[in-house]
C-alpha cells in the first residue's frame, strides 16, 4: 500500500512487505507517522494469517534445526547471532500485528506503546544484521525456525492470550537468557556484539512491561484475576513449558512478579 492513510493500513503494509530492509523502512514509517498523527486511529483492513517472508533464511521445522554449539568460536557467535536476528526481524510482525488486529479492542495508548515496540524490533534487527555483515555474513545464511510467529497464529482470535503468550512468556525469556549471551560474548572478546545485546535486553524489559501493563488492563475490564488468567491461557496456548531459571529483578522490572511465573 503506497500511502497508509489509517492505522489498519500501515500495519498491514509492514506485514506483506517481504524483503528484509524494506519491511526495516515500512515499520519505521508506519511508526513516524503514527507518532506525528498522520493515520487514523481505524482498522479497516484484515491482517494476514502469514506475513510476507523473504526467500531467505529457510524455515524449517524447530526439531529440525540444526544444533547450535555454545563454545565461544566466531563461528558459533555468528549462528547465535542470526537466529537473533531472526526472532528480532519476526518480532517487527508481531509488533505490527498486534497493533492492526487488536487496536480497535483498546484505546491510541495501545497503539502508542506497540507502535514504538515495532520501530525498536526494526532497529534491533539492523543491528543485529550489520554485525553479522561486519563478521563476513548476513541473515539469511543460516536456517531458522518459525515456532514465534506459530505462536502468533495460535493466538490470532484473542488478544489476551496473544499478550500472555508472546510479550509475557517469549520475551520474557530474553530477559532470563541474554545477561548469560552477553558474558558469553564478553568472554570471546567480542565486546561490539555484547553492547549490541545489552541493547535490546534493555529495550526488552519495555516491551514485556507494554504487554504486562496491556494483559492486566484487559483482565481488569472484564473482572478477571490476570495471574489465574494468565496460567490458564498460558496452558492453553503456548505448547512449550515456562522453566527456570528465571531473571526474576529483570521480570519484575518489566512488570512480572513471581505471583505469575513461579
Amino acid at each position: 500500500m503506497a500511502n497508509p492513510v489509517t492505522l489498519g493500513q500501515a500495519c498491514q503494509s509492514v506485514l506483506l512487505t517481504a524483503d528484509p530492509y524494506a519491511k526495516v523502512m515500512a515499520a519505521r514509517a508506519a511508526a513516524r507517522q503514527w507518532r506525528l498523527g498522520r493515520l487514523a486511529h481505524s482498522f479497516d483492513v484484515p491482517m494476514p494469517d502469514t506475513p510476507a517472508r523473504p526467500e531467505h533464511p529457510q524455515l524449517l521445522a524447530p526439531g529440525m534445526m540444526p544444533k547450535r554449539r555454545k563454545g565461544g568460536t566466531e563461528a558459533n557467535r555468528i549462528a547465535l547471532l542470526h537466529a537473533l536476528a531472526h526472532i528480532e526481524f519476526v518480532a517487527i510482525d508481531l509488533a505490527f500485528d498486534l497493533v492492526g488486529r487488536f487496536g480497535d479492542q483498546f484505546p491510541a495508548a495501545f497503539a502508542d506503546d506497540w507502535m514504538k515496540v515495532g520501530a525498536d524490533e526494526a532497529m534491533h534487527f539492523v543491528l543485529l544484521d550489520r554485525r553479522l555483515r561486519q563478521l563476513g555474513s548476513h541473515y539469511g545464511a543460516h536456517p531458522a525456525h518459525d515456532g514465534l510467529w506459530e505462536s502468533a497464529y495460535e493466538t490470532r482470535h484473542d488478544v489476551l492470550a496473544r499478550l500472555a503468550v508472546v510479550p509475557m512468556v517469549l520475551e520474557a525469556r530474553g530477559l532470563d537468557v541474554t545477561p548469560v549471551t552477553i558474558t558469553r560474548f564478553e568472554s570471546a572478546g567480542d565486546s561490539v556484539s555484547a553492547k549490541i545485546l545489552n541493547r535490546i535486553y534493555n529495550d526488552e524489559i519495555s516491551h514485556v512491561f507494554a504487554g504486562t501493563k496491556w494483559f492486566e488492563t484487559g483482565c481488569s475490564e472484564h473482572r478477571i484475576l490476570p495471574k489465574d488468567y494468565w496460567k490458564l491461557l498460558v496452558n492453553r496456548h503456548f505448547r512449550g513449558s515456562v522453566k527456570p531459571p528465571f531473571n526474576d529483578s529483570a521480570r519484575l522490572s518489566a512488570g512480572l512478579s513471581r505471583d505469575y511465573y513461579a
